[in-house]
């Protein structure tokens, strides 16, 4: 499994989804599995990469303090059970990485904070912020508070849409089985283990069937349907055992998985989204030289080439760029509020801080936020 391996040696900033099914084992945390899993991530680190955890085991962690194996049905006492349980659970990994002397942070979501472009934002800056500071983000579901109608449901989702978030080169589930099959190889002996899934179709979709445990919420049709949101993102996904102590080191050394591999590189996935997908809020007026500069596509997009706003929108919704004679130019993210932009706009990025008082960037649109209409078209 050479290119599981390397797939993960080249990778830079790296997502690792552990479920509840692999952290308890006989109704209890599995301690020697997660101080490995943390030595793991330790040696990763020192390698320079970038690691984020996201893990699942608060409820069924506040299970195991109750004494019971049933996991509870109704969402008051599911979100009870949680609040115990995430206390145990971020105290656990606390003491594993403190032996590596690696601070933690714990970073609860739920589907509005990513589904909200402001607040993505914000989860964003906060998870980047914390690689800054060589601190380690673990990340659950705020089972807590969250109801139905804003849940991810289960944390393939969640690290899919995490490492999106964070432009993370590779997403490694640690699951309860060691890849991907043409079945269910617990129910089909005749199963067939797939190496490398290059696309995601209904033949695939197929073979995951369905599939539940007591204490989790996922199966292989919740990582299928991850997988697919990371290929869509440019971000490679692996499914790997994580039955084993160990597992990331296992996986460096030859350990069977199956790879996701991803078609597209991350800049293209997140201008396809722009392009494709984001209704648009508002338009910038931009003179001649910033259009020529667009052009090139090399180019951000800076306050002082705009000539003229219209519409109202939200920092980091979408907006077209048109030219002086009303050419519909690009589509991007923008960097600043309509009633911000408005205060900037012909100005010298160098003057945004005065004028404001305060800078978020210096360019009213980044040039990996901007889409050059023609390009990346399908």
């Amino acid at each position: 499994m050479e290119h599981l391996a390397q797939t993960v040696r080249d990778a830079q900033r790296i997502v690792i989804k552990v479920g509840s099914n692999i952290l308890l084992a006989e109704n209890r945390l599995n301690l020697p599995f997660l101080y490995t899993l943390a030595e793991d991530i330790h040696e990763l680190r020192k390698s320079g990469k970038s690691v984020l955890l996201v893990t699942s085991g608060s409820v069924a962690t506040g299970m195991a303090k109750f004494g019971t194996t049933e996991r509870p049905k109704d969402l008051p006492t599911k979100q009870a059970y949680a609040a115990v349980g995430q206390m145990s659970l971020m105290w656990e990994y606390e003491r594993a990485f403190r032996v590596y002397g690696i601070p933690i942070a714990q970073v609860l979501l739920t589907r509005d904070d990513l589904e909200s472009r402001k607040r993505y934002l914000n989860s964003q800056n906060t998870l980047l912020a914390l690689f800054d500071l060589d601190v380690l983000p673990i990340v659950n579901e705020n089972d807590t508070v969250v109801t139905d109608e804003i849940r991810f449901g289960d944390n393939d989702t969640l690290s899919a849409m995490v490492a999106g978030v964070v432009k993370a080169d590779v997403n490694i589930i640690l699951s309860d089985i060691d890849g991907f099959y043409t079945a269910n190889p617990q129910l089909d002996p005749n199963a067939e283990f797939l190496p490398l899934i290059t696309k995601i179709d209904s033949k695939v979709e197929a073979m995951a069937g369905l599939s539940t445990s007591s204490v989790g919420t996922g199966g292989m049709v919740t990582k299928i349907s991850a997988a697919r949101k990371c290929i869509n993102a440019g971000i490679d996904m692996i499914i790997t055992s994580g039955r084993t102590n160990h597992p990331i080191s296992r996986l460096l050394q030859g350990a069977r998985g199956t790879l996701f591999r991803a078609s597209i590189d991350k800049v293209s996935a997140r201008k396809r989204w722009i392009l494709q997908t984001l209704k648009s809020h508002g338009s910038l007026i931009i003179d001649s030289g910033a259009e020529a500069a667009l052009m090139r596509k090399e180019a951000s997009l800076l306050p002082i080439g705009v000539k003229a706003i219209s519409g109202e929108f939200e920092r980091g919704e979408c907006v077209q760029v048109h030219s002086q004679n009303g050419t519909l130019l690009a589509k991007g993210l923008v960097s600043y509020s309509s009633e911000e932009a408005r205060q900037i706009y012909g100005r010298k990025s160098s003057e945004i801080e005065t004028i404001l008082g305060y800078v978020f960037h210096k360019e009213m649109i980044h040039k990996d936020n901007l889409v050059i209409m023609g390009a990346g078209e399908e």
